[in-house]
C-alpha cells in the first residue's frame, strides 16, 4: 500500500500508452485505486475539486485564445502572411526557411495553436520550397518546428495552463517567456543561414520576378499581409504588458480583434463564423474533459501520498547530489515523457507533481513555468507521437515521405534542447524582463 500511487502512476502510463483516450483513462485509473486505497467515500470530494477548477477565471483566456487563433487560420490573414515573407526573404539564399521562422514566429504571438500554424505553412510553404529546390528534410524540418513556436511565444495556451496549475501570474509568464522564445527563433535562423552557406543547393534564392509582382506592388501587400497581424500582437501583448489589461481581458481583446480583422479584410461571413466556433468548442472541450480528469487523478494521487513518494525520491538524489542534478532528471523525465504525450497531458499529470517539489528545492517559478514550456515544446517534434509531424505528413506533396520529415526535425529539437540549456545557465532569459517591467 505504501507504493501505491508508485502502481496508480504505472497503470495511467501504460494505459496511455496502449492508446486509451486521455480523459477516461485518467477517470478510471483515479476511480480504480481510489476503490484500492482510500475507499469510495473519498470521491465525495472530487465534486468540489472540479468545481474548484472550473470557478477559476483565468481558464477563460483558453477559449478566448484559441478562439482568435482559428479566426485567424480560417480567414486566411495566416495564408497572405505567409506568402508576403516568403517574397520578402526568398532573395537570399534560404530566404524562404528564414521567413517561414520568422511567420511561425508572428503566427505564435497572434494565434499561439500549433496545429492551425503548421498545417497552414504546411499547405503553403512546403510546396513552394520544393519548386525551388529546396532540401525535403529542410522545408519539412522548418515548418514543423518553426510551428511549435506558439507554444513559448505569448499569448500561449501552455502558459495559461502553467499558469494556473502552478500558481504564478499568467502576465508575468507572458514576459518571461519573450526573450526565450526569441532566442529560438535566432537558433533557427543561425542554423538555416549556416547550413545554407555550407550547402547552398539546400535552399536556393528567388528573384522577386518570379513572383510575377513589381517593386509597388509587392510593397503594398507587405504592408497589408504585416500590420494587420502586428496590430492585434500589440493590442493583445501591448495591453497585458502594460498592465491595461488581464490576460483574460487581453484574450477577449484578440478575440474581438481577430473578428475585426477579418471583416476589414472582407473575409468575414456567417459560414466562417460558424466553422470558428465549432472547431473553438471542440478544442476547448478537449482541453476543459482533460483537466477534469486530471483533477481527479491529482486528488487520489495526493491521498495516496504520491507527493511524498517523489519528494522523498528527488530528495534522495538531492542528498547524495545537487538540486541541479534534480532539475537535469526532471527536465530529462518531461522531454522522454513527450515522446509518448502530448503537452496538454503532461501539463496536467506531471506538472502538478513535479512543480512544488522543484520549488520548495528553491527554484524560481516563473524560471521553472519557462523551462517546462521550453521543454513541451519538444513534445510536438518528437516521434512517435508528435503531432506537428502528423499535422505536416498530412498536408504535404506525395513526394515527401515520412523519413523526411523525421530526419528533417532532428536538428531543430537539437537547437530547442540548446535553447532549454542556455535558459537553464541565464536564468536571467526568463527573469529579466518581468523585473525591467515591474520596476518601472
Amino acid at each position: 500500500m505504501e507504493y501505491l500511487a508508485a502502481w496508480m502512476f504505472l497503470a495511467l502510463t501504460i494505459l496511455l500508452m496502449a492508446g486509451f483516450p486521455v480523459t477516461f483513462t485518467l477517470l478510471g485509473t483515479s476511480l480504480a485505486f481510489a476503490l484500492m486505497g482510500p475507499g469510495i467515500e473519498f470521491l465525495d470530494l472530487l465534486p468540489l475539486r472540479i468545481w474548484g477548477v472550473m470557478e477559476n477565471v483565468v481558464l477563460i483566456a483558453v477559449p478566448l485564445f484559441i478562439f482568435m487563433g482559428v479566426t485567424l487560420e480560417r480567414s486566411g490573414m495566416a495564408e497572405d502572411l505567409l506568402e508576403t515573407m516568403g517574397m520578402l526573404f526568398g532573395r537570399v539564399k534560404g530566404g524562404l526557411a528564414i521567413s517561414v521562422v520568422v511567420v511561425g514566429a508572428l503566427l505564435g504571438a497572434s494565434t499561439g495553436i500549433v496545429g492551425a500554424t503548421v498545417v497552414t505553412m504546411g499547405l503553403l510553404a512546403v510546396p513552394t520550397m520544393m519548386r525551388y529546390g529546396y532540401q525535403k528534410e529542410l522545408a519539412t524540418g522548418t515548418v514543423a518546428a518553426s510551428g511549435t513556436l506558439g507554444q513559448i511565444i505569448p499569448p500561449s495556451v501552455v502558459l495559461v495552463l502553467l499558469g494556473t496549475i502552478v500558481q504564478v501570474p499568467v502576465g508575468d509568464l507572458f514576459i518571461g517567456a519573450v526573450l526565450p522564445g526569441m532566442v529560438l527563433v535566432v537558433l533557427y535562423i543561425i542554423y538555416i543561414f549556416i547550413l545554407v552557406s555550407l550547402k547552398p543547393h539546400y535552399g536556393p534564392p528567388i528573384t522577386l520576378e518570379s513572383a510575377g509582382m513589381d517593386l509597388s506592388q509587392f510593397a503594398r501587400r507587405v504592408v497589408k499581409a504585416l500590420v494587420p497581424p502586428l496590430l492585434l500582437i500589440l493590442a493583445v501583448l501591448g495591453s497585458i504588458f502594460a498592465g491595461v489589461a488581464s490576460p483574460t481581458e487581453a484574450a477577449a481583446v484578440g478575440a474581438v480583434g481577430s473578428v475585426v480583422l477579418a471583416a476589414m479584410n472582407r473575409r468575414f461571413n456567417m459560414k466562417m463564423l460558424r466553422e470558428v466556433m465549432d472547431a473553438t468548442t471542440k478544442l476547448t472541450c478537449m482541453v476543459f474533459i482533460i483537466l477534469v480528469g486530471a483533477a481527479a487523478f491529482g486528488l487520489v494521487f495526493r491521498e495516496l501520498d504520491g507527493d511524498d513518494l517523489v519528494r522523498r525520491f528527488l530528495s534522495g538524489i538531492a542528498e547524495t547530489h545537487t538540486k541541479w542534478v534534480v532539475l537535469a532528471i526532471v527536465m530529462g523525465l518531461i522531454f522522454l515523457v513527450g515522446f509518448v504525450l502530448d503537452f496538454i497531458e503532461i501539463t496536467f499529470i506531471h506538472v502538478p507533481v513535479l512543480a512544488p517539489i522543484m520549488i520548495e528545492f528553491g527554484f524560481d517559478p516563473l524560471w521553472f513555468c519557462i523551462l517546462l514550456a521550453v521543454n513541451l515544446q519538444t513534445s510536438f517534434l518528437t516521434p512517435p507521437f508528435g503531432f506537428s509531424l502528423f499535422y505536416l505528413k498530412a498536408v504535404t506533396p506525395p513526394g515527401v515521405q515520412t523519413g523526411h520529415i523525421y530526419r528533417g526535425i532532428i536538428p531543430f529539437v537539437i537547437l530547442q534542447l540548446i535553447g532549454l540549456v542556455m535558459v537553464i545557465f541565464w536564468p536571467e532569459l526568463a527573469t529579466w524582463l518581468p523585473k525591467i517591467m515591474y520596476s518601472n
